[in-house]
């Protein structure tokens, strides 16, 4: 990452998806920068406002950016990868970005415990990865998390983030997104 944390933030997010992002998604159809398109595109649909869609589109950069893998995640490491993801994009956008990208893995695990049915909705790959984050919440840790700032906006991105795995989707590619994101970075 030395190389590219050095250029534009925008081109290094270019980087990221055409590079590690054309890698398999975990155990799903998709690719990582094809999934992460798709969470953005739904944001976007549903007239989030662009921090929010930026948060969706770049919600999984932890996996690209962090000292543990996401082969490692499917493999039963906890790769936090939320937390990095969000830390690292702090050096370029404000809070109303970061916070829903570390907060979208708290998100699943609040869902899974306070919403009846929202387990079912997960993917095979999400039900394994809940489980090596933590599974769902207990009803105290779900009573902080829904009292939390940011916690509206994660629980729409986890949403987004869980419908993004459809290998026929048509959306818009990186580029798209450039003057969105250019626009946030501080």
């Amino acid at each position: 990452m030395n190389e590219t944390t050095a250029m534009n933030p925008v081109d290094t997010f270019a980087i990221l998806f055409a590079e590690q992002g054309a890698n398999d998604y975990l155990g799903e159809a998709v690719t990582q920068s094809a999934h992460m398109l798709q969470a953005a595109a739904l944001a976007e649909a549903a007239g989030a406002p662009a921090s929010l869609v930026a948060a969706a589109l770049l919600h999984d950069v932890g996996h690209f950016t962090g000292p543990v893998s996401g082969d490692e995640l499917m493999s039963g490491t906890d790769n936090r990868h939320s937390h990095v993801g969000a830390d690292w994009l702090g050096a370029w956008f404000p809070e109303s970005v970061t916070e829903p990208v570390r907060l979208h893995v708290a998100a699943k695990r609040y869902l899974c415990a306070t919403e009846p049915g929202y387990f079912e909705k997960l993917s095979e790959a999400s039900v394994y990865t809940l489980q090596v984050q933590g599974g769902p919440m207990s009803a105290e840790e779900a009573e902080r998390f829904a009292a939390g700032e940011y916690a509206l906006q994660a629980v729409a991105l986890r949403r987004w983030d869980e419908e993004a795995k459809d290998p026929d989707a048509d959306v818009p590619g990186f580029e798209y997104y450039r003057p969105l994101l250019e626009g946030l970075v501080r």
